[in-house]
């Protein structure tokens, strides 16, 4: 008998679906257009800046270049139109100064402001946090610099926000002490998680601490330097270079080590353990 050869019967691709592309968060941080002026005179012109989450960037420039200016404004210190300038709702700040109440103990300054049955709890953890477990009940005025900067900056983590601002934390501490509170603030960072915009006259500390440099200069951003060094960061001829394009851009004629010292305005130590 003759057979007919059967036809292939046609399958029906299978269809794939498309892989969902890779979403980028929005940044923690976004400033478009934004000026500030007090009076007559423009602080900051058209400012643009995004920061990522996680991300830790400084900021340097001179005297007068607008950077605290900056800082107030994602802060909420200072009004600005929400179209123009985006943060976190959850934001804590840490000043120069510790701004402890002197009559209040240690774990109560670290709760201010805090509602709820666990505060006490809540306070001792953050203080654990900082190394100053021993130190709960102690007042303000017995406190080293040194602890007093670090319970600022357990007061600021125990609001657990997404974007930490610095506002040169370290500038009136020794140079041992310093060393060590960049070691806890990237350890903090690590452990948080949040966005952390530094304030610094001191280069070699942007490039210590942060992802990325900025330079602000009369009111612009002037110039940005993207660090991708190991940490810790070893004063390499890596990070030499990145210090010589820093100083550049500020405008410093020396470019060697005693020349980053001259951005640091001078301050009295405190005695900090």
């Amino acid at each position: 008998m003759l057979q007919t050869a059967r036809r292939p019967t046609a399958v029906s691709p299978v269809s794939t679906p498309p892989r969902a592309a890779a979403t980028t968060p929005p940044p923690s941080v976004r400033v478009k257009g934004f000026t500030r002026s007090f009076g007559a005179t423009s602080v900051l012109k058209d400012m643009n800046l995004d920061i990522q989450p996680a991300e830790f960037v400084a900021l340097l420039g001179a005297s007068g270049s607008g950077k605290t200016t900056l800082l107030r404004t994602l802060a909420g210190l200072d009004p600005a139109p929400v179209d123009q300038v985006s943060t976190p709702a959850a934001r804590a700040v840490v000043f120069q100064d510790p701004r402890l109440m002197p009559w209040k103990r240690v774990w109560r300054n670290v709760a201010l402001g805090l509602k709820g049955r666990d505060i006490r709890e809540r306070a001792e953890g953050a203080l654990g946090e900082v190394g100053l477990s021993h130190r709960l009940d102690a007042w303000p005025a017995t406190l080293s610099g040194g602890e007093a900067q670090r319970a600022a900056l357990a007061r600021a983590l125990i609001r657990e926000p997404k974007l930490l601002l610095l506002d040169e934390p370290f500038a009136a501490l020794d140079a041992l002490t310093r060393i060590r509170m960049h070691e806890l603030v990237l350890k903090l960072w690590r452990a948080h998680d949040p966005a952390v915009l530094l304030v610094t006259h001191d280069v070699d500390e942007a490039i210590t601490l942060a992802d990325r440099v900025l330079v602000l200069d009369h009111g612009r951003i002037a110039a940005e330097e993207v660090v991708t060094l190991p940490r810790p960061r070893d004063v390499d001829e890596a990070f030499q270079a990145i210090r010589r394009r820093l100083l550049s851009h500020l405008g410093v004629a020396g470019h060697g080590p005693s020349a980053a010292a001259e951005l640091i305005a001078f301050r009295p130590r405190q005695d900090a353990h």
